[in-house]
């Protein structure tokens, strides 16, 4: 039986929403193709040269490339520490539990100035500062509560009944949850990570205070050339993250679709 159709004005409205959160893309992406000297919308002409300097200059490509270092190893981090999370809160009781849920998700509701002025105190004596590790921990706590939250509902959705059936047939615990739960709730956990590497990779306020000289940041570096020198790199730059957020989207939605149907044929 088909779902019934959303009335008209419901795809009215998403459709003005999603309008109005993409168009900043549309602007942004072709400023980043101007030749001008300055951010200039529409562009008068076009031009690579500021793809040339984002690539060519000084500290783009290096700032790109430990943000993404960053970002893989704080979103390993939090998707095995929020999956692990995940499961002890959806599968048992204990007391305390929704104290222990809400503080895994405060990082989620405290403002990020307020977090990184906390980790700036806490990082400093132990000299986190401007390294890579102090990067990744800080990271991986904001990540965190992403990961908790959309693996937890995937394990709320999942029929434990499946799992049960498993080591019924003689199947130990950890057989069924391997060969039955995780490929089930695989697609949720691959989501958490994806969110979790998007926001790291795109942390500006924890950079800030967290990055000195040498360990600096796309997010932070764009920050700076706001302040410094509004050009259309900036624009480059931003266009190169959103290219790589859409691949990143992308290759999700062929996994999910991919594992929905291993699933379907696999349960049939």
């Amino acid at each position: 039986m088909k779902a019934p159709r959303a009335p008209l004005w419901v795809w009215l409205v998403a459709s003005l929403v999603l309008l109005f959160l993409v168009f900043p893309i549309f602007v942004v992406i072709p400023i980043s193709f101007s030749a001008a000297n300055y951010l200039q919308f529409p562009p008068q002409s076009l031009s690579l040269r500021w793809y040339d300097a984002y690539f060519g200059g000084r500290g783009w490509v290096p700032a790109t490339v430990l943000s993404a270092e960053v970002a893989c190893v704080a979103s390993a981090c939090a998707t095995t520490l929020g999956t692990a999370a995940a499961f002890g809160l959806v599968r048992s009781d204990f007391p305390f539990k929704k104290a222990v849920y809400g503080a895994l998700l405060s990082p989620l509701i405290v403002p990020s100035i307020i977090t990184a002025i906390a980790l700036y105190f806490l990082f400093a004596p132990l000299h986190l500062i401007d390294s890579f590790l102090g990067l990744v921990l800080a990271h991986t706590v904001l990540a965190l509560p992403l990961v908790v939250v959309v693996v937890s509902a995937s394990l709320r959705g999942f029929d434990a009944a499946l799992e049960r059936a498993a080591m019924s047939l003689g199947a130990a615990p950890w057989t069924a949850l391997r060969r039955v739960t995780f490929p089930l709730v695989a697609p949720g956990i691959a989501t958490g990570a994806l969110l979790a590497f998007l926001a790291s990779f795109d942390e500006v306020v924890v950079a800030i205070f967290l990055s000195g000289t040498d360990a600096v940041t796309l997010p932070k570096k764009i920050w700076e050339g706001v302040w410094l020198e509004i050009t259309p790199v900036i624009a480059a730059a931003s266009t190169v993250v959103i290219a790589l957020t859409i691949v990143l989207f992308t290759a999700l939605e062929l996994m999910r679709r991919r594992s929905e149907s291993t699933t379907g044929h696999a349960l049939r």
